[in-house]
């Protein structure tokens, strides 16, 4: 993959949220991590850390939200549930980056999100773990700036990776989609 990212938290209270995205960031390549006035021990999710992500990823803490330091040219992208975000699917990751997610029942604060290049939301009814929203976020920009073949037009993978199921959209089509060993009297 083209480019480098950062990813990092700002008011996280729980721990166990704080290590997924740790370990997640970790796994998706991101070049740091960092947190900005956390209210939890971040040195102690090392011991919950079973990927070593802290000895693999830079790790950076900052008081307030004017202390984050970042690398010249890269964008600042907030990821927060706000009605002006550009909704992920139709954003265009920056090749460097630097996303920030606020804490758990709150939002990235006025101060942050002054700082952003960018506001960035995942479309979905209502908010869901940090940890989540990160890893969904990282996975985004994998498959948009990675070099991965295109989807292709049937379900399935790229031509030579993909076998075909059991059953064709045919047979789909004239039994119904429930699977077969669903009765009638099941479906609702």
């Amino acid at each position: 993959m083209r480019g480098y990212f950062g990813i990092g938290v700002e008011g996280i209270s729980k721990p166990m949220n704080v290590g997924n995205l740790l370990r997640s960031a970790h796994s998706f390549g991101a070049s740091f991590f960092f947190t900005i006035n956390p209210t939890v021990d971040v040195k102690g999710m090392k011991e919950s850390d079973t990927s070593d992500a802290f000895g693999h990823l830079p790790f950076y803490n900052f008081e307030k939200p004017a202390d984050l330091l970042l690398p010249m040219n890269t964008a600042l992208v907030a990821v927060e549930f706000l009605k002006d975000a550009v909704d992920l699917p139709s954003f265009r990751h920056p090749q460097q980056a630097v996303y920030v997610l606020g804490p758990e029942k709150d939002n990235v604060s006025p101060e942050m999100l002054a700082r952003c290049d960018y506001k960035i939301k995942i479309p979905m009814k209502f908010c869901v773990n940090v940890g989540v929203a990160g890893a969904l976020v990282m996975y985004d920009r994998l498959i948009s700036l990675g070099r991965f073949a295109d989807r292709p037009v049937h379900a399935g993978g790229p031509a030579g990776m993909s076998h075909m199921p059991k059953h064709d959209s045919i047979a789909m089509q004239q039994k119904g989609f429930a699977p077969q060993q669903i009765k009638p009297e099941q479906i609702v």
